[in-house]
Parts: C-alpha cells; sequence; structure tokens
C-alpha cells in the first residue's frame, strides 16, 4: 500500500529511522531485553512500544523512576546499543516508505530526525541502502531535548534551510507526531 501524502507546499520531508524507514522495532525490544536482563532490571513491551520514540538514555530514567531502580544510564544505554549493532544485518525497511525516499532523492532535500544515536542511524540507513539519500541526518547527539520536544526536527529544517511550515514529516509513534506538530509541521503516521 502506497502512502498518502496530504496536500501542502512541502518543500522538504523529514523521516524518523527506527519503525518508520526501518521495520526494526522488534530488534530493538530484543536488544532491550537482553540488556535489561543483564542488568536484573524490566522494561515491558508495553512500555516499549508506548515510549516508541523517545532517546535510550531517557527511556532508561523512566525505568528507574517507574520500577524504583537505580540502573547506571550509561551502562544500560551502551549494552543496549551492543546489542542492537549485532542485529543489525537483520534489519528490513518498511517498503513503501523507502520507495518514497527513492522516489523524492534528488527531487526534494530529505532528512533523517531519530532519537537514536548517530551510529547506530548511520548503520542502520547503510543496511537499508539509502544513506546517500538524505542532505542531513540528526541523531540524539545533535540537540538537548528530544521528542515529543520539536528539536529534532527543527534542527533537520534547519540544516535542510527549509522553514518548518514548508517541511512533511514522517512517523511512526504519537510521541514522535507530537514533536512534529510542536515544530510546526505537518506528519504522515506511519
Amino acid at each position: 500500500m502506497a502512502l498518502s501524502l496530504p496536500a501542502g507546499d512541502f518543500r522538504a520531508f523529514i523521516f524518523d529511522c527506527d519503525g518508520t524507514l526501518a521495520d526494526n522495532m522488534p530488534l530493538h525490544y530484543e536488544a532491550w531485553s537482553r540488556a535489561m536482563t543483564d542488568f536484573d532490571g524490566l522494561y515491558p513491551a508495553e512500555l516499549f512500544y508506548e515510549w516508541g520514540g523517545v532517546p535510550t538514555a531517557e527511556i532508561v530514567r523512566r525505568l528507574n523512576a517507574r520500577f524504583g531502580l537505580a540502573l547506571e544510564v550509561d551502562e544500560v544505554v551502551l549494552r543496549k546499543e551492543h546489542y542492537y549493532r549485532a542485529s543489525i544485518p537483520r534489519v528490513v525497511a518498511k517498503p513503501d516508505v523507502v520507495a518514497l525516499v527513492r522516489d523524492y532523492h534528488g527531487r526534494l532535500p530529505l532528512a533523517v530526525a531519530s532519537g537514536g544515536h548517530r551510529d547506530l542511524v548511520d548503520r542502520t540507513l547503510r543496511a537499508l541502502g539509502i544513506a546517500d539519500c538524505f542532505q542531513a541526518v540528526v541523531a540524539a547527539e545533535d540537540y538537548d531535548r528530544g521528542k515529543p520536544h520539536p528539536d529534532p526536527f527543527l534542527t533537520a529544517a534547519e540544516r535542510l534551510r527549509v522553514a518548518p511550515a514548508h517541511c512533511l514529516v514522517f512517523e511512526d509513534t504519537a510521541t514522535g507526531a507530537e514533536a512534529a506538530r510542536a515544530a510546526g509541521m505537518a506528519c504522515v503516521l506511519v
């Protein structure tokens, strides 16, 4: 099924990565589960999908608060990312979204705005064969406040030199859609 685009004067497209370009959320949950087992922690699947789009370090902080844990944020993040990095060869594309990227590559400026760390985002885009399609890739290292704040999308628009009102965002989570709206951008929920 092809994606339906809203009407508008869109001069750039901005894509979330995980769950939007890549059908990799099960791989992320597998990595989280392994990391949490290593640290005797807990991350129920319902929360994983509810918190989709939230940066990894913030998820660890939320898990600590929710379950009364004292997980070391940086250690858990590194372990989770280690497990996900090993699974990247199994990443598959969201075919309709990647087809849209290929169709608009060279016709409109394209960017990625992700809550993931740059190394993992870059590796995921390379695994999908679309890394060269984007004029900007914004990752967790590039902003202070992650989704649902608008910062990732505003940073991407700034790097593309396109006004936020002329950007169309592609997202897979309510958190990401909220961030797009906060940035003054239209959004397609994938």
